[in-house]
């Protein structure tokens, strides 16, 4: 059992807001809300949030997986003596450290052991991923290139010289840590000659030393989903520093950045666009070719009388994921020309001496004659 101490610490029930006999969609639902209300996505900088995810995300991994949320429960039960209280242990003869054997251990025996230096997992690490604007719209699967900690490819993480093997500790027999018995108690600590791992290396590997991991660089491959947004963060499970002493590797967190375009903008999963007009096609009307992002061209009808920076929506035209596709926004922008030529400048001019009202008249609607 990986009777690991933050597991009694802990209450993972409590952290997702569900009962203990909870079914497992109940704890999907319940991840999902808190998941959604504490990504730093949702809240950027609030360093309190980030540690709430990562807490929320540490007890979904634990109660999601039928095997981890059993062996949890059976920690919890045992409390304390599923690890051994600090160093101290009770000798209860051949049982499993539960309270009936704790009564039972003012009947004497000799102590049973536990384990040595426990697994351990690795950490997780991050790295930025620089995406164009197309490719975070539309999704890529690209690589990122990092430096860090990884299994030794010598020694395939096994710590000793390819061809020999580590052998098992003659001091503590293999479990890592020696008993002091003293009585109804009995007290351990790790092995001195093993550091604990309970095996000895005698032939060390010359790349790795024997620690099984090496520093070099590594290319993983990351699938970016279609619409990801600047600073989202990915996770590739697994992908961190390798565990010590059996234990899983880190997850790798790779951060979005998604530079801009020249002519979109984005709102969520709409894209947005600014289209200039002329003064006719606004005070008359007319049908307008507007870009999108896929390089084709729609048309947009403009009616008669429209202002200057109102907003049009095409349907469809926008991010497409995989639950939703968004709309493309056109904002309308009337274009006052600066340099007329002389048939201009008549019609302009026509146009003014048929205009009758003003329209700053509601300004001064209040005052008195």
């Amino acid at each position: 059992m990986t009777a690991q101490r933050e597991w009694y610490e802990k209450d993972y029930y409590a952290v997702l807001g569900v009962a203990q006999d909870a079914a497992p969609k109940e704890i999907t639902k319940a991840y999902r809300k808190l998941a959604r209300e504490n990504h730093p996505d949702a809240k950027p900088g609030d360093a309190a949030a980030e540690e709430r995810f990562k807490e929320i995300s540490a007890a979904y991994d634990v109660l999601s997986d039928e095997t981890k949320r059993k062996e949890y429960d059976e920690v919890r039960r045992l409390g304390p003596m599923a690890g051994g209280m600090g160093g101290m242990r009770f000798n209860t003869g051949a049982g499993d450290g539960s309270i009936d054997d704790l009564l039972r251990m003012f009947g004497g025996g000799r102590g049973r052991s536990g384990g040595g230096v426990g697994p351990r997992r690795g950490s997780d690490l991050e790295a930025t991923l620089g995406l164009e604007f197309t490719e975070a719209a539309h999704g890529v699967t690209t690589a990122v290139h990092l430096t860090s900690d990884a299994r030794c490819e010598t020694c395939s993480g096994s710590g000793a010289r390819p061809g020999t093997t580590a052998k098992t500790c003659g001091q503590c027999g293999g479990r890592g840590q020696v008993d002091d018995n003293q009585g109804f108690f009995s007290f351990a600590s790790p092995c001195g000659r093993c550091g604990g791992t309970g095996s000895i290396i005698e032939t060390p590997c010359g790349v790795c030393r024997g620690s099984g991991i090496e520093k070099r660089n590594r290319e993983v491959k990351v699938r970016v989903p279609a619409g990801v947004a600047d600073g989202q963060r990915i996770r590739l499970p697994g992908k961190g520093t390798p565990g010590r002493n059996g234990g899983p590797a880190g997850d790798l967190f790779i951060i979005c950045r998604v530079g801009a375009h020249r002519v979109f903008g984005r709102d969520g999963e709409n894209l947005t666009v600014k289209v200039p007009i002329t003064f006719a096609e606004a005070a008359l009307g007319a049908d307008i070719q507007v870009p999108t992002l896929s390089g084709e061209r729609v048309t947009l009808r403009v009616k008669p009388g429209t202002q200057s920076g109102t907003r049009h929506r095409v349907k469809g035209r926008g991010i497409e994921t995989a639950k939703h596709h968004g709309d493309l926004i056109v904002t309308v922008d009337v274009v006052v020309p600066t340099d007329l030529n002389d048939e201009q400048r008549s019609a302009v001019e026509a146009l003014a001496s048929a205009t009758t009202d003003s329209p700053r008249n509601h300004l001064f609607s209040g005052e008195k004659s």
